[in-house]
C-alpha cells in the first residue's frame, strides 16, 4: 500500500537523531509556553521565525509544529491547577478540571486530558495521513479561479467562525489585505503604497507583523494587567491513573471530543479553540440532568481536550494539501516554509515528500513525547509560573528585537515591528482578533495573483469564477456561510458558544 510506504518514509526521517531532537526542543518549548499564560504559539512562533533561517526546513516545520500541539498540552495544565488557561483553547478545561483539583482530583483530570489529547493527536496525525494525498490530487485540477474562490471562502469562514464581533473580525480581515498590497506590482513591477520608503518597496515583512501584534502586543497586554496571586494546586496531585469510574465516563467524551475535534480542525478559522467549545458543550447536551458539569465532571476535562488537540492536528491538511493557512499558527508555518524557499500547495508532497511525511511521522513521535513529558513532569511546570513576569518579559523583548533585526540586518524592521506592537495593544484594548488580519495579510497577495490570472485568461469576463463548476461551488458555499450565520437564531446561538460561562 502506498500509504504504508509514505509512513515508513517518514518515520525513517523522524526518527534521524536532528528530527528528533528539534521534535522534543518543539515539545518541550510548546508545554512551557502552554504552562505560561500568555505566551500562546502563534506569539512564540512568531518570535522564533528569525532562528529557522539556519535551519534545513524539515527540523524547522518539525519544531515548529512541536510547539503547536505542545500548547495545547500545557495549556490544560495550568488550567486544571491553577484556573489559569495557558491556552486560548483551554478555557473550557478549567471549568470542570479546577473544580476536580479542588477536590483533590487533580491527577484524574490532568491524566484524562493528558491520555485523551495523546489519543486524539494520534488519529489526528491517522487522518492526515489518509486524506492528505487524495485532497492533493484534488488540488492539482484547481486553477486560478478555483484557487481564488477557495481562499475568499477560507476568509469568509475565518470571519463567521471567529470568537467576536462579526465586524471586527471582517475588519480585521480588510486590514491584512490592504497591508498585504504595500509592495511592488509582480505585473507592472511598480512599487504601490510604499510613500517613497525603499524598505517598504519589497513589502512589510511577515515576520514584523507576527512579532509585532502577537509577540511584542502580548507582552504589552500582559504588562498592564494586575498580578493575581491564585493558589496551585501542586501538593494535591496523587494518583495520576485514572479510576475505573473515571475511564467509564471519559472515554466516550475522548471519542466524541476526537471526532468533533477531527472536522472543525479542517475548517478556516476553527481549529483548537472552536473543537474544545464545541466538544464541551456536546458533553453537556449528552450528560444532561446526571451531568456535574461545573462542579468537576471528568467529560468536561476529556471531551475538550481530545477535540483540541484532534483539531491541531488536523488543521495541518488545509495547509499542507492546498497551501491555505486555516488559522493563525497555520498562517505562520505557510510564513515559514516561504522562508525557507518552499511553496505552500499541493506540490509539496510530489516535489518534497520527505518534508511532508516526515512532518506528519513526526506528529505522532511528539504525541508520545507529551505524554512522557506531561505527566511525570507537572511539578516542574508549575514551579515555572513562581517566576515573576516582571524577569520574563526584558529576556523576551532582547529576543524578539535581536531575531527581527538579523532578519535583514536592518534598524527599520525594529521600527516597523514596535510600531505593530502598538497596533497590537490597540487591537487587545478594542477587543479585535488579531488572527483574521494575519490570515488576511498571508492570503492577500495570493488572492490578488490568482484573481489577476483568472482575469487574464478569461480576457477580463468575471463570469468565468461562476461557469467553472468547483469555482461556482465554493462561492455559492461562501455566499451560504454569510446567509446562515446572519439568520437571528444562528447568530444568537454563535454569541451564546462564545461566551460560554
Amino acid at each position: 500500500m502506498d500509504l504504508l510506504g509514505n509512513l515508513a518514509l517518514g518515520f525513517g526521517v523522524a526518527f534521524t537523531l536532528t528530527n528528533l531532537m528539534y521534535a522534543f526542543f518543539g515539545c518541550v518549548l510548546g508545554t512551557l509556553i502552554g504552562v505560561l499564560p500568555g505566551l500562546g504559539p502563534v506569539a512564540t512562533i512568531a518570535m522564533l521565525l528569525p532562528s529557522i533561517y539556519s535551519l534545513d526546513a524539515t527540523p524547522a516545520l518539525i519544531m515548529l509544529a512541536g510547539i503547536y500541539y505542545g500548547a495545547q498540552y500545557g495549556g490544560s495544565t495550568t488550567a486544571i491547577l491553577i484556573n489559569v488557561p495557558g491556552e486560548s483553547s483551554s478555557v473550557v478545561t478549567a471549568i470542570d478540571g479546577y473544580q476536580m483539583a479542588r477536590q483533590g482530583r487533580a491527577g484524574s483530570a490532568l491524566a484524562a486530558a493528558g491520555l485523551g489529547s495523546f489519543f486524539a493527536g494520534c488519529v489526528g496525525t491517522v487522518i492526515i495521513a489518509a486524506f492528505a494525498p487524495p485532497l492533493t490530487e484534488l488540488a492539482f485540477k484547481f486553477g486560478p479561479q478555483e484557487y481564488f474562490s477557495l481562499m475568499v471562502l477560507g476568509l469568509i469562514g475565518a470571519v463567521v467562525l471567529a470568537s467576536g464581533s462579526l465586524i471586527k473580525a471582517i475588519s480585521m480581515i480588510i486590514l491584512g489585505l490592504l497591508l498585504a498590497q504595500i509592495n511592488t506590482d509582480v505585473i507592472s513591477g511598480t512599487a504601490r503604497y510604499s510613500f517613497d520608503i525603499p524598505e517598504l518597496t519589497d513589502g512589510i515583512g511577515f515576520v514584523v507583523i507576527a512579532m509585532g501584534v502577537f509577540g511584542f502586543g502580548e507582552i504589552i497586554a500582559n504588562l498592564g494587567m494586575p498580578a493575581e496571586h491564585r493558589e496551585v494546586f501542586t501538593k494535591s496531585v496523587k494518583g495520576l491513573w485514572p479510576t475505573k469510574q473515571d475511564f467509564k465516563e471519559a472515554w466516550p467524551a475522548v471519542l466524541r471530543g476526537t471526532a468533533l475535534g477531527s472536522i472543525l480542525g479542517v475548517l478556516p478559522g476553527g481549529g483548537a479553540l472552536l473543537a474544545s467549545f464545541a466538544a464541551y458543550t456536546v458533553e453537556k447536551k449528552v450528560a444532561g440532568a446526571s451531568g456535574r458539569f461545573g462542579k468537576g465532571d471528568i467529560r468536561g476535562v476529556a471531551g475538550p481536550e481530545s477535540a483540541n488537540n484532534a483539531g491541531a492536528q488536523t488543521s495541518f491538511i488545509p495547509m499542507l494539501t492546498l497551501g491555505i493557512p486555516p488559522n493563525a499558527v497555520m498562517a505562520l508555518m505557510v510564513g515559514a516554509m516561504t522562508i525557507k524557499g518552499i511553496q505552500p500547495g499541493p506540490q509539496v508532497m510530489t516535489s518534497n515528500p520527505q518534508l511532508f511525511w516526515g512532518l506528519i511521522a513526526s506528529m505522532w513521535v511528539g504525541n508520545a513525547m507529551l505524554v512522557i513529558l506531561n505527566l511525570p513532569l507537572i511539578g516542574i511546570w508549575i514551579k515555572l509560573l513562581t517566576v515573576p513576569y516582571r524577569f520574563l518579559f526584558p529576556a523576551i523583548t532582547l529576543f524578539c528585537c535581536i531575531g527581527v533585526y538579523t532578519l535583514n540586518n536592518n534598524t527599520f524592521d525594529v521600527y516597523m515591528t514596535a510600531a505593530f506592537a502598538v497596533v497590537g495593544y490597540v487591537f487587545y484594548k478594542l477587543s479585535c482578533e488579531p488572527a483574521p488580519l494575519l490570515l488576511g495579510f498571508i492570503l492577500g497577495p495570493m488572492m490578488e495573483e490568482n484573481l489577476r490570472r483568472a482575469l487574464l485568461l478569461s480576457r477580463g469576463d468575471w463570469g468565468t469564477f461562476f461557469v467553472r463548476p468547483l469555482s461556482a461551488g465554493l462561492l455559492a458555499a461562501a455566499a451560504l456561510m454569510i446567509v446562515i450565520v446572519l439568520l437571528p437564531s444562528i447568530k444568537s446561538k454563535r454569541e451564546e458558544a462564545f461566551q460560554e460561562e
